[in-house]
């Protein structure tokens, strides 16, 4: 896998996802429904709300994964979080950025990526809310809006979060 890209922001957005104090808290039912009515709509192997950190992605809420994070350098999200909006992969092993991956080549053999970049409330790119299949798949317009809407509804808990 090649090195990841990185961020023009990156302390900034560093410092607004510590400032939340959200990493390695306990899961939390509001986030887990989204994650898993995310999977149920998508009939999805997984779903995540992936968090960027320094060197490694941590799971807020996981659906299909018993991993609690991975090493950044092998995060698909690290990609997704340096793009506009989103990040689709409809076919992994076909994608020379994550081809070689041990994500791809061995557990969880991700094949299909779609993650949609969640943002503190300052406007940092904090990680994604993503879902990922063992097989290819293509994603419609439709699914990539319905993505977003669960995403808007990762912002909304993580805003709800910030103001207490």
């Amino acid at each position: 896998m090649s090195s990841y890209p990185e961020l023009e922001n990156e302390i900034e957005r560093l410092q607004a996802l510590y400032e939340l104090s959200i990493l390695d808290t306990q899961p939390e039912e509001r986030f887990d429904k989204i994650t898993r009515f995310a999977q149920e709509y998508f009939q999805c192997k997984i779903c995540l709300i992936s968090l960027v950190a320094e060197d490694r992605q941590w799971f807020k809420s996981k659906q299909g994964l018993s991993a609690c994070e991975t090493p950044r350098n092998v995060s698909f999200c690290t990609y997704a979080i340096a793009e506009e909006e989103y990040l689709i992969i409809p076919d992994a092993h076909k994608d020379i950025r994550f081809a070689n991956s041990p994500l791809v080549k061995g557990e969880p053999f991700i094949r299909a990526y779609a993650g949609i970049i969640i943002h503190s409330p300052n406007g940092y790119e904090l990680g994604t809310l993503c879902i990922i299949h063992d097989e290819p798949r293509e994603f419609s317009e439709q699914d990539i809006e319905m993505l977003k809407k669960f995403g808007g509804m990762v912002e909304q808990e993580i805003k709800k979060s910030a103001n207490q």
